[in-house]
């Protein structure tokens, strides 16, 4: 999503100042190509769900499904209820291998899809599916030890990321938009952790959010994950219905 005000957290440039990336479609097909070629294992795709709360719908997913996102357009409702939460927030500082996420703060404009994919794919059980050697590989290696402010330059000066992103946004359904457009739609990413964690990733947020814990048996499209994330999501944002989502699991070849 494109922002035109500086953003509050320190050591990000107003909106004007950042690279910006052409927005991605949401597109289950293009995210899987992008995460294939950013080095994912192919034992693994992005899955239209059709219903957070139809268990007919649910069951074309193949289970665990590892991650969840949500696009949707920003409302002003979404907004305060997300203004409201950080106000009562720190910046997140945390960094190195102990930290049970790997957070990203977005600092490229219109890149909130790359993100979320990025989310989904180097947190919980998906890390251990990203090649050696990869693009994604050298991102979780890179940007481990460092905080949020030099976790984003690494984002921002990964040309292989960048690429990859530009011959995936081209390749839409729809005519892809310029870089520089304002869009008002953004992702946001739910994983399970391996201790059980369910955490809500979003690169325009103050930090990771912790929203509850899952039985070992949960993931993130169980009713308890369900319940505890993307539906109370919606909520704060006021029930905006006007929403769709994907989820990462495996491949059905």
């Amino acid at each position: 999503m494109a922002s035109n005000e500086v953003d509050p957290h320190g050591g990000v440039p107003a909106a004007s100042d950042r690279p910006a990336f052409i927005p991605l479609e949401a597109n289950p097909e293009l995210m899987t190509s992008l995460l294939h070629k950013l080095g994912l294992s192919t034992s693994l795709q992005v899955h239209d769900v059709y219903s957070l709360t139809d268990p007919d719908m649910l069951a074309f997913v193949p289970r665990p499904a590892l991650a969840l996102l949500m696009v949707f357009p920003v409302s002003a409702a979404y907004e305060s209820a997300r203004l409201a939460e950080d106000s009562l927030l720190e910046d997140y500082s945390g960094k190195g291998p102990l930290e049970p996420v790997l957070w990203f703060r977005q600092t490229i404009r219109n890149a909130c899809g790359l993100m979320g994919l990025l989310h989904a794919a180097i947190n919980g059980p998906a890390r251990q599916l990203v090649e050696e050697g990869s693009t994604l590989d050298k991102i979780i290696k890179d940007a481990t030890p460092l905080d949020p402010v030099a976790r984003a330059r690494v984002l921002e000066t990964n040309s292989e990321l960048a690429n990859a992103h530009k011959n995936a946004a081209t390749q839409g359904d729809t005519e892809a938009p310029a870089a520089t457009d304002e869009v008002d739609l953004h992702y946001v990413c739910f994983v399970k952790t391996e201790d059980g964690g369910l955490w809500e990733l979003d690169g325009r947020r103050k930090g990771p959010l912790k929203r509850g814990e899952l039985g070992k048996d949960d993931d993130v499209l169980s009713q308890a994950a369900l319940t505890l994330g993307p539906l109370k999501f919606l909520e704060r944002g006021g029930g905006d219905l006007r929403f769709s989502c994907v989820a990462l699991a495996s491949s059905f070849d």
